[in-house]
């Protein structure tokens, strides 16, 4: 919700969103719905399993967004708008990485990166640019709104999460010992 008030530019989804809302002519809501279904259906071929995270991040995300949409001050200045920026980029990449590190399933848009990356062993930071960056592109070629934000997220978000998740991860072992670390090297790279 910090980068939407930011006012300076929709994440790349919301780009795709927008833009597959102004072409079909249908609501933004109901092109949201068509994306996840759409990438759920991507999973099939990735051989990436849902979880209680897919769950939850389908069924808390917009309630939250909307909670928070509620109680956020509108910025005040390209200052405060630059900071909603920074924060709102920082915290997306940061919680993405930690309910990615649970290991309780990833939400749509995540699990497309996930099974990418287990599939072609790129870094994360390789496969989440190149994925925000194409939806970015599809996105405004359909008509969506493209900001100096929607850039910074496309381009920064997939590294922050490489270097967030092997700082947050839980690793699970064979004989049921959790601990903190990852079996990713900082890169995101698998070990």
């Amino acid at each position: 919700m910090m980068l939407v008030k930011s006012s300076l530019g929709a994440s790349s989804w919301s780009v795709l969103t927008e833009g597959i809302s102004a072409s079909l002519g249908i609501s933004f809501g109901w092109a949201t719905n068509l994306v996840s279904l759409l990438i759920l259906i991507s999973w099939i071929p990735l051989r990436e399993l849902p979880g209680l995270g897919t769950v939850l991040n389908v069924a808390v995300i917009g309630f939250a967004a909307d909670a928070t949409a509620a109680v956020l001050p509108d910025p005040r200045g390209l200052p405060a708008e630059i900071g909603y920026l920074v924060v709102g980029l920082t915290a997306l990449a940061f919680f993405d990485a930690l309910y990615l590190g649970a290991h309780f399933g990833s939400g749509p848009r995540d699990g497309l990166m996930t099974g990418l990356v287990r599939l072609t062993r790129l870094p994360i930071a390789l496969v989440r640019t190149a994925i925000e960056v194409s939806v970015t592109c599809a996105g405004w070629i359909l008509g969506g709104t493209v900001g100096v934000g929607t850039v910074l997220v496309a381009l920064l978000v997939g590294p922050l999460i490489g270097y967030f998740l092997p700082l947050v991860a839980v690793r699970l072992s064979t004989d049921g010992a959790c601990g903190r670390v990852s079996g990713r090297t900082r890169s995101g790279r698998p070990e």
